[in-house]
């Protein structure tokens, strides 16, 4: 039997939506049924769920309005209220911090839609001197096992070669041999072979029951925190010193956010793992991008330094991964008392599975998404984004800028943040209600435009701009508020060549 987390194993599988923790930590589950709030004003139950979850005050609900094209994100489960929720509360937590910062109202916050829809598929929209970048490597997909299907990832070389090694398929094996030979064996044995040799391979399953919380917030003490100058309402985190940690997409979208808000980002990569320089262009805007070897004494001597002048840290590595090297938590709360620290894991905090590797396409196998998605043939589906990468991106930008403006306005001291794509799975799966219009029990692509609605032509939210990279053609940024910026300040340069200092 696999061991993927069951209701009685997840921490937050309460009813009620939320959970003391410690130090005056809380575990907010907009996943809960019993757990939401109603939205104020124009702001709908996802969005007000998502607000509730971050600690948001209520009334700053009324400041949220919708429009544009409703059906960019065609899906049999509520993406499209999921994907508008989490971009409308960042938007809301960008423009209170921005009110903080230059001392007038809260702005307005009007998302338009059309720009959410297309944000969630950057990746897909960019393109490169004419070129679009590949998508999902030949050996990543569904493949038919001897009782089922299956979901790999082996999108970067190593993941690759430790894939067709499990396999005792030669190095250079395609995807016919790939599918011969998981098609004779179990997909929970394809999965723990996989997992226990550092491969990326889950068995497809049904709708887990498991709920995970949305947003963990755990307040660390009370140290001072340096108060921040005035700045213009486009550039709340102006002055902001980002750590970035991260790769592939979740991360990057939340720090790519960050960097448009006037953040000075800096990513830090290891010289030893790969990168595919496409991913970067497309998530790199407004940010730049270092590699140290924090085993070499002089890059280790660099980082420190960095470390211990930046606001915020954000770590999207696979949960302890990075605890030998003084990164663990509570080293680093020891070390920086007021220091944000924002972390995502793939499969949730807590249970057996929540030091496992993950991407979303795999966690979308493992919760039950896949099979909600599937086709008539009963081939597994998946949703018309990456929305648990995306959608958990802006979540994490969101409570950092709250955290911002809380260490400030509400109580000093460090703030840990926690999220995970089993948490955005659990809320999309299990609480987001169906809209007046629709049935209780989706069985069909039916979050889709409304009668009368626009038609979405993602061309409208796309825009170009020379780089290093070449001509990029991109998804303009979907935050929207009174004032908010319209791009980021630069687009990103060569992936891992900036110097290793704060701006």
């Amino acid at each position: 039997m696999s061991d993927r987390p069951t209701p009685s194993e997840s921490e937050s599988g309460t009813k009620s939506g939320t959970k003391s923790g410690t130090k005056s930590g809380t575990k907010s589950g907009a996943g809960s049924k019993s757990g939401s709030v109603i939205g104020h004003g124009t702001a709908d139950r996802p969005t007000a769920d998502v607000w509730a979850a971050l600690g948001g005050p209520v009334e700053l609900l009324d400041r949220v309005a919708f429009h544009g094209p409703q059906d960019g994100l065609p899906s049999g489960l509520p993406v499209r209220r999921y994907a508008r929720a989490t971009v409308a509360a960042c938007s809301l937590a960008a423009a209170e911090l921005a009110a903080h910062r230059g001392g007038g109202p809260v702005p307005a916050v009007r998302v338009d839609e059309g720009a959410v829809a297309t944000s969630f598929v950057s990746e897909r929209h960019l393109e490169i001197d004419g070129r679009k970048p590949v998508g999902f490597a030949p050996l990543s997909g569904f493949w038919r096992t001897a009782d089922g299907w299956i979901r790999t990832h082996a999108n970067y070389p190593h993941h690759r070669d430790r894939l067709l090694a499990v396999l005792d398929l030669a190095p250079d094996a395609g995807p016919e041999q790939l599918a011969a030979a998981l098609a004779k064996l179990p997909g929970e044995q394809v999965q723990e072979r996989a997992y226990a040799a550092g491969a990326l391979a889950v068995a497809v399953a049904p709708v887990s029951a498991a709920v995970h919380p949305l947003v963990e917030t755990r307040e660390i003490g009370t140290a001072p925190v340096r108060p921040l100058a005035e700045a213009p309402p486009d550039r709340p985190a102006a002055g902001i010193r980002v750590l970035d940690l991260s790769r592939v997409i979740s991360g990057p979208v939340a720090t790519r956010t960050l960097a448009l808000l006037g953040a000075d980002v800096l990513r830090i990569d290891s010289p030893r793992l790969p990168e595919a320089e496409d991913a970067h262009a497309d998530t790199g805007f407004g940010k730049r991008s270092t590699r140290l070897d924090l085993a070499d004494p002089a890059d280790r001597a660099t980082f420190e330094g960095l470390l211990d002048t930046a606001d915020v840290v954000v770590n999207a590595y696979r949960p302890g991964s990075l605890d030998a090297l003084g990164l663990a938590p509570d080293a680093l709360f020891a070390r920086r008392p007021d220091l944000i620290l924002a972390q995502i894991c793939a499969w949730g905090w807590t249970g057996p599975w929540a030091g496992r590797r993950g991407f979303d396409s795999l966690v979308q196998a493992g919760v039950g998404i896949a099979a909600h998605e599937a086709g008539p043939d009963g081939r597994p589906g998946a949703l018309p984004a990456q929305a648990l990468d995306h959608g958990t991106g802006y979540l994490l930008a969101a409570a950092v800028l709250r955290a911002l403006t809380g260490q400030r306005t509400h109580r000093p001291g460090g703030r840990h943040l926690r999220f995970s794509f089993a948490g955005s799975a659990s809320w999309l799966l299990h609480g987001i209600p169906s809209e007046p219009s629709e049935p209780s029990e989706p069985s069909g692509p039916v979050d889709q435009a409304l009668p009368g609605a626009e038609p979405y032509d993602p061309a409208r939210w796309l825009t170009e701009t020379d780089s290093a990279y070449g001509r990029l053609r991109y998804a303009r940024p979907p935050i929207g508020y009174a004032g908010a910026p319209v791009d980021w300040a630069g687009p990103p340069g060569r992936w891992g060549t900036d110097v290793p200092v704060w701006r």
